[in-house]
């Protein structure tokens, strides 16, 4: 489901540094090198001859008024009071909440020390060696490389807190944490803020320019600053949850042009769902922009994370039911090992199902045991409308459907196509669903009317839960749709957990059959030699036992008034005659016709209609009764 960039550029050893800023309450107070200096002069003063007359080099806070010094002392007041002051102004522009020890992250999760072991070791040795559940393992690599003292900055991303759901903050985060690991890089920002304070109102490329690259080669070059001691790990978390693409495409195109191209020490390291803006900056074919920068591990397919979700589950179950005050989850029995095993094939190589799962157990106002028996056997028909197991992986669901729907409609040549309707039929077609048959993904996409590779551009938002792949048991180019998560699949199958996301199978049954009569009635529009046998085999399969396969049967009657079975007529006779006939799905056009006459007759009584209909299976009956055109007893 997610994928990690780690950028391929080369970094330092690592090296214990004795000068950076590591304190757990650093001075982050005015910069000490930044502040405006003035020396008065006898004629400034009115009173006696001040005590501090010829000193050099002070700033004045604080100040108490006593006696005939008030003017002196009002003067250094004003300026004091007009020095802009450029950490301060840097510190208002950050977002706290996006670090990773933020106490508004208060427990975030992270990696149990057992688990994803092999995947934190390779991002660490990469981190730290120059020649070598997403949020859960950012958390955990974050915080092995502040404990190793290589930590640079961190920003983690949130969907729901507008302080780190956009690219407002992340530079001048991502600077004032670099900048307290160095006294001199602090105060070489502070004085680039005070010669430009509208910086934070700027571009994010200017930004980063001015606040962390000039400001870091300028101290390397003063020899103030060793660069191969420098912590050089620069963590990035969530980028899909930073709100708009061309927002996330900004930030990975800004990291490439500030900080990589500029040979600066910096390990950059950005988790996010494979959504658009990573996949085309990292996609090999077209190449992306960071493709020759970065090393891309995918964990979905890199990484086998099912002996880590039962090491998970154990530890997590078994340390909630040792604090519960139910004897029954005290047991040493509890879970089951069924239990256990339930949950992992549930799960479905996925932290997020497990995470959700301990989340729900965890509540303290109840018992352990009965809620871990909620989710081994709800189910929304269950009358079990009360529970909720899975809201909080539901909401992930539906944010993600939600945002891609929006964003696949808001095209105008998807304009009138229902997102969610299509998805679904996808997911029908996928799971045997209609017929025990399917189709691949390029041929469903004939049969509900999308152009050619439509379902990649449908897709293109669901990268994070959807995945395509050539089926192994068929030679021929076979490409068919699959699911990272089992559960993704119940969500979309489920009124109750989908809510108003939900398309009923009734519905997409009868998109599928009237979009199937649409394609028989221009075949002109044909895209390939096959799509005849394609769309007939489809027709029978979503139609067959279905009475209400179209709720009031317009499109049967457009159809049939537009002569749409003279159009079938046409095109049996061309494959006999080409010696193709056996490709027709004859057996299934024998039950729809004889299912149209039917309804024509019996349902909408347009007699007239269903003798036009009976003509043509009487012609079919006679003359391909020996390909397979015979009338069902």
């Amino acid at each position: 489901m997610e994928d990690v960039l780690r950028q391929s550029h080369a970094s330092p050893p690592l090296q214990k540094r004795e000068d950076s800023t590591m304190s757990p309450h650093p001075d982050v107070g005015p910069s000490k090198g930044a502040s405006t200096q003035r020396n008065s002069s006898p004629a400034e003063h009115t009173g006696p001859i001040s005590m501090f007359s010829n000193a050099q080099r002070f700033n004045v806070e604080n100040v108490i008024n006593i006696g005939s010094s008030s003017q002196h002392v009002q003067h250094v007041q004003n300026i004091q009071s007009n020095r802009i002051d450029g950490w301060r102004m840097l510190l208002k522009n950050i977002a706290s909440n996006a670090l990773h020890d933020s106490s508004a992250r208060f427990d975030p999760p992270k990696c149990d020390d057992d688990t994803r072991v092999e995947v934190t070791n390779e991002l660490m040795d990469w981190i730290q060696d120059p020649g070598a559940g997403k949020s859960a393992l950012q958390q955990t690599i974050a915080e092995k490389c502040a404990k190793s003292n290589i930590l640079g900055s961190a920003f983690f991303f949130n969907a729901g807190d507008p302080t780190r759901n956009n690219l407002t903050r992340i530079v001048p985060t991502i600077a004032c944490q670099l900048g307290l690991r160095h006294s001199a890089l602090r105060d070489a920002m502070a004085k680039a803020i005070e010669e430009d304070p509208l910086i934070f109102k700027k571009t994010l490329r200017i930004q980063m320019d001015t606040l962390v690259v000039g400001p870091f080669k300028n101290v390397c070059a003063s020899g103030e600053l060793d660069r191969n001691t420098f912590p050089h790990a620069i963590l990035i978390d969530g980028l899909d949850e930073c709100s708009g693409e061309e927002n996330q495409a900004e930030l990975l195109s800004t990291i490439k042009s500030c900080l990589l191209d500029n040979d600066l020490p910096f390990r950059i390291f950005i988790a996010s769902r494979p959504e658009w803006a990573m996949r085309s900056a990292l996609d090999s074919e077209p190449e992306g922009y960071l493709y020759q920068h970065a090393y891309h591990l995918k964990l979905s397919d890199m990484y086998d994370a099912t002996g880590d979700i039962r090491r998970y589950l154990w530890n997590r179950l078994r340390g909630i039911g040792s604090r519960s005050r139910d004897r029954r989850a005290q047991s040493h029995l509890w879970p089951t090992e069924q239990d256990i095993e339930k949950l992992v094939a549930a799960a479905s190589g996925q932290f997020v199902y497990a995470a959700t799962v301990v989340k729900y157990v965890s509540e303290r106002r109840s018992s352990p045991v009965d809620r871990l028996r909620t989710i081994i056997e709800w189910t929304p028909e269950g009358g079990q409308q009360t529970c909720r197991p899975f809201e909080l992986l539901d909401i992930l669901y539906r944010n993600i459907l939600s945002t891609a729907k929006e964003l696949y409609e808001a095209v105008d040549t998807n304009e009138g196509r229902d997102f969610l309707l299509l998805v679904r039929a996808h997911q029908m077609n996928s799971d045997f669903r209609i017929g025990e048959a399917r189709d691949s993904t390029r041929n469903f996409d004939e049969i509900i009317s999308l152009e050619e590779g439509g379902h990649q551009v449908l897709f293109s938002d669901l990268h994070s839960l959807v995945f395509l792949r050539q089926d192994p048991g068929i030679t021929e180019v076979w490409e068919e749709m699959r699911f990272y998560h089992q559960s993704f699949s119940e969500f979309l199958d489920s009124e109750f957990r989908a809510q108003h996301l939900f398309v009923s199978e009734a519905r997409v049954r009868q998109y599928v059959v009237e979009s199937c009569l649409r394609k028989l009635r221009q075949h002109e529009d044909f895209l390939h030699d096959w799509s005849f046998y394609t769309i007939v085999g489809a027709l029978f399969r979503y139609s067959k036992s279905q009475t209400t396969y179209v709720v009031d049967l317009r499109s049967l009657i457009d159809f049939t008034r537009n002569n749409g079975w003279g159009v079938i007529d046409d095109r049996l006779s061309s494959h006999v005659e080409i010696n193709q006939a056996n490709n027709v799905h004859w057996y299934g056009l024998v039950h729809f016709t004889l299912d149209a006459i039917q309804y024509l007759n019996d349902d909408i009584h347009e007699h007239d209609l269903a003798d036009i209909v009976k003509s043509y299976f009487d012609k079919w009956k006679e003359r391909y009764e020996g390909y397979g055109f015979k009338e069902i007893k």
